[in-house]
């Protein structure tokens, strides 16, 4: 039984959950998962639902059939093939332990995406990223040539046919125009110390005031630096007894944990924008799951 996913947004108002149900089942479908969420502040009602189609309709005749009920609620709507991997494009400067972590992750089958390309503004990981049969690019940046380096990585990005960025650890600030281009569509992470601890070496600052959490943050990139809306975040304890490095190595950790979670949501179509806030639906059954291990 192929297995699909409807998406939806729209204002709130009676009915919406029954009109999709009944939708679904008139077309020989059968709910195995669903999730919603009415925000009584804004008024909008979001809905992701999980389904197999049990007479073979595709998700493309589902889509064009759904328009009517759509039209009628003034739904925002997607229906996705959940056996389709969402193309990515990963960036990457000089740290690369989300780097690294992503290349294994997506080499077991535990994030449901396809790397495409690795770009860098270094060489450091052309070797490790050819070694696993992915295309690798260094696009260097500096001040002068930051617009023609900006439009060689959206070439990468439109050509490769990516439907999301990934900055692991990329440490360049990309322009106004590149994030208004791929609104919702890269995915940032850094420590979660901010505004606090800013510049170099956040984790030795953070160590000098004694700090006992340690997190990180994934967000949807925005012309406000890393102020865009948030999809993960987790911490870790730290202890008096525990090094600056130690800092530095827990945080690494934490770092790779979330950013593979809000790929994971973000791939899985959980993640709805909500003005300047997300709404993260729960994992379905089974999404966790890894093709295999090792």
């Amino acid at each position: 039984m192929t297995k699909y996913c409807l998406t939806v947004t729209c204002e709130s108002r009676r009915g919406i959950v029954a009109a999709i149900a009944t939708f679904l089942a008139d077309h020989g479908c059968n709910i195995t998962d669903s999730s919603q969420f009415d925000d009584l502040d804004t008024g909008q009602f979001f809905m992701r639902v999980s389904f197999g189609s049990e007479t073979g309709a595709d998700h493309v005749a589902l889509s064009k059939a759904f328009g009517e009920i759509a039209e009628g609620f003034g739904m925002t709507f997607a229906f996705h093939d959940e056996s389709e991997k969402m193309k990515i494009v990963i960036m990457v400067s000089r740290f690369g332990h989300c780097l690294n972590d992503l290349l294994y992750r997506v080499r077991i089958g535990a994030l449901p995406v396809e790397i495409v390309a690795v770009i860098s503004n270094h060489m450091d990981y052309q070797k490790v990223v050819v070694n696993n049969d992915i295309p690798f690019h260094c696009i260097k940046v500096t001040k002068e040539n930051k617009p023609t380096a900006e439009a060689a990585i959206m070439q990468v990005v439109e050509e490769s046919g990516a439907e999301l960025i990934v900055l692991a650890r990329y440490m360049q600030i990309l322009s106004d125009e590149m994030c208004t281009k791929m609104s919702g569509k890269i995915i940032n992470i850094h420590h979660s110390f901010l505004p606090s601890f800013k510049g170099a070496n956040p984790y030795k600052q953070a160590f000098a005031r004694g700090v006992k959490l340690i997190g990180a943050t994934s967000h949807y990139v925005t012309a406000d630096l890393d102020e865009g809306p948030i999809i993960e975040q987790d911490i870790v304890r730290i202890s008096h007894a525990q090094s600056p490095n130690d800092y530095v190595s827990l945080g690494r950790d934490v770092e790779s944990q979330v950013l593979a979670r809000a790929i994971h949501a973000h791939a899985n179509n959980r993640v709805f924008l909500n003005g300047n806030k997300t709404v993260v639906f729960e994992a379905s059954p089974g999404s966790y799951s890894s093709e295999r291990m090792g």
